[in-house]
């Protein structure tokens, strides 16, 4: 990897910021090159910088770095910031370098002489922050470092993964409540994005946080366009999608199996999109050059199991599809937020079917989990397959699920830009049902179709099933319609996969109901078309609503959208250029693009087109040591475009 010490030696004045920021107000305007704080920020950063402990969840991409690290250059001493993952510390201490803050990380990359110099520097007063993974923060040489060291503040990023029942869970967290025991006078901030009520109680328990100061943003990620698409082919639903609304941008396509991560990489790269597999069976070192490709490269698709993206700090992040639903909507949630971090429009893209309702079903029963464990794990997933069927606004079902009202539905998910027909589906249901039933609950889909729409198969003739009342009782309904049908019934619970027989649907005690008319089943038409909308449309209807769009590092707030199609042909060859400068900056360096500036801020280039220091000292994102570095570049640029 790179040198630690890529930007000069530690405490050196090429990286130093001379005098440390006497505000946080001062820290945001001169480090990170924004006039405001946005949301709870500014209180969060007051409480800490007073010496109070925080838990904060806020939304990826809505400014929770900020939350320690202007704290840690406003406070005397070294901050010590838990990270669980070694790209994630890299890729943050990079770009805070790039801003002259003292920052740097200890972690298993790092060789004997350079861990030895960050831990002198530690001790020395050196650097601002360090970044460290929980299994080294527990051991006893670090405890012991810490003894020896003048600590500012401890955060402990991705709290989530404190939580047993979540898909992150690192036990090394649960040891994290000694950094109070040890240290009772140096404040803590616990940060997540995703967390329900049940995570939040279980971190505050966990690590000891039970009377930290909770700040609970908005989960809405007003940016972010959701679709749930019924499955038919998926590849090719997929590759349409992103030939529409994403022929140029970085994404994130999400797979259960490593099998298919591989095939779905190597088929995209048939059809022209290069792509890249990552999963946990694939070599350390292949995964790590994935990783790496993918952070530094623009247009760059990256298709995993969920084994990728916890702390992936790629603002670019346009788009995020899942060919394959999660298991829960705290999952989901936490992997379509991977998209759109720097506030532009993004979108979250998911096929769904049949097949995966089952699929997920059955993995749920067949777990090996406690009672307890499988009710909890039994309402995350019906939470999910409500989302997945609702006819409502996706938004606000989503919201609702993190105890969050959204009064109006949001105007930018498939659902409200392309309202879903609902119908009464009792009698539908019944012959369904009835089919399953009469067959002797054995059966799966294709063969009850079949008797339900009177085809004479080999199969179901071999059975008899063509004597039975129900043959032919369904041709009112098309095969797709009845697919529909059963998915829905099984995602509602009216049925079940038999896991000790033959694998059919049974029916439950709430579809033995509706067969005997003691219950009214609504059922939702699935969308014949899907209407071709752009990432540049869900831009306009966000601002519409009064969104702020830009986000990373703070509340910069770009009114336009920076994708091709809506700038004009001049603005787009002066958008283009920039990227290439800030492309060819970014490989001298060996650094990612976004480091060097957000697309949020090269879109700001683009509508004032700045022409001298004290005009580019007023975009967004431009501090002192980014004006210093890059001004003269970027300018150049723009005067070679007019």
């Amino acid at each position: 990897m790179d040198s630690l010490f890529s930007y000069g030696n530690l405490g050196a004045s090429d990286d130093a910021p001379g005098q440390p920021p006497a505000t946080a107000l001062e820290a945001l305007r001169t480090v990170f090159g924004y006039d405001s704080f946005r949301g709870q920020q500014a209180d969060i950063i007051d409480h800490v910088v007073r010496g109070g402990d925080a838990l904060v969840l806020m939304p990826t991409g809505g400014g929770k770095s900020l939350c320690y690290q202007i704290p840690a250059l406003v406070r005397d001493g070294v901050t010590v910031v838990v990270s669980p993952l070694i790209a994630l510390m890299r890729d943050q201490v990079t770009a805070l370098r790039e801003l002259g803050v003292r920052a740097a990380f200890l972690n298993s990359s790092l060789g004997p002489a350079e861990a030895r110099e960050v831990e002198r520097a530690m001790v020395q007063g050196e650097i601002d922050l360090v970044y460290v993974a929980p299994e080294r923060l527990v051991t006893p040489r670090f405890l012991d470092l810490l003894d020896r060291t003048r600590l500012a503040l401890f955060a402990l990023d991705e709290a989530h993964c404190v939580s047993q029942w979540g898909h992150d869970f690192r036990p090394e967290y649960l040891q994290l409540s000694i950094l109070h025991e040890r240290h009772p006078m140096v404040p803590r901030i616990a940060l997540t994005a995703t967390a329900d009520v049940q995570t939040r109680a279980e971190i505050k328990d966990k690590l000891g946080l039970t009377d930290a100061r909770v700040f609970l943003s908005s989960f809405d990620r007003p940016n972010i366009t959701y679709r749930v698409v019924p499955k038919k082919s998926e590849r090719q639903q997929m590759l349409a999608f992103l030939r529409d609304n994403h022929p140029e941008d970085a994404g994130i396509v999400y797979c259960m199996s490593r099998n298919k991560v591989e095939e779905v990489a190597a088929w995209l790269n048939q059809q022209g999109r290069e792509a890249l597999p990552y999963h946990a069976g694939l070599p350390a070192e292949t995964r790590e050059a994935n990783q790496d490709r993918f952070i530094k490269s623009e247009g760059l698709v990256m298709v995993a199991t969920v084994a990728f993206g916890m702390g992936i700090d790629k603002p670019n992040v346009r788009f995020v599809c899942h060919l394959d639903p999660p298991k829960s909507l705290e999952a989901y949630y936490q992997e379509t937020g991977r998209a759109g971090r720097d506030g532009l429009p993004a979108n979250a893209w998911m096929a769904y079917g049949m097949a995966d309702v089952v699929m997920l079903r059955q993995m749920l029963e067949q777990s090996e989990a406690g009672d307890s464990h499988r009710r909890v794990e039994r309402g995350k997933l019906e939470a999910l397959l409500g989302f997945c069927e609702t006819s409502d606004c996706r938004r606000q079902v989503l919201l609702n699920y993190f105890n969050e009202t959204l009064p109006e539905p949001c105007g930018n998910c498939d659902t409200c830009l392309d309202p879903v027909e609902t119908w009464d589906g009792t009698i539908a249901a019944q012959k369904a049902l009835s089919a399953v039933y009469r067959t002797g609950q054995r059966y799966g889909a294709g063969h009850l179709i079949d008797v339900l729409v009177g085809n004479a198969t080999e199969k179901v003739v071999q059975q008899n099933h063509d004597q039975l009342k129900t043959f032919g009782v369904g041709k009112d309904l098309t095969k797709v319609e009845w697919q529909s049908v059963y998915r829905q019934l099984v995602a509602t619970g009216l049925l079940t996969v038999d896991l000790e027989g033959y694998g059919g649907f049974r029916l439950t005690d709430a579809g033995v109901a509706v067969i005997k008319g003691q219950r009214v089943v609504k059922l939702r038409k699935d969308p014949v078309l899907e209407r071709r909308r752009g990432v540049h449309d869900a831009l306009r209807r966000h601002t519409a609503r009064g969104g702020s769009v830009g986000g990373g590092l703070s509340g910069e707030g770009v009114s336009r959208s920076g994708a091709r199609g809506t700038l004009s042909a001049a603005d787009d060859a002066l958008w283009h250029a920039l990227k290439d400068c800030r492309t060819t900056l970014a490989k001298a360096q060996g650094v990612p693009p976004y480091v060097i500036f957000h697309d949020s801020t090269l879109l700001e280039m683009v509508a004032q087109r700045p022409r001298d220091h004290a005009t580019f000292a007023h975009l967004p994102g431009v501090g002192g040591r980014k004006l210093e570095r890059y001004a003269d570049a970027f300018l150049e640029v723009i005067r070679q475009h007019g």
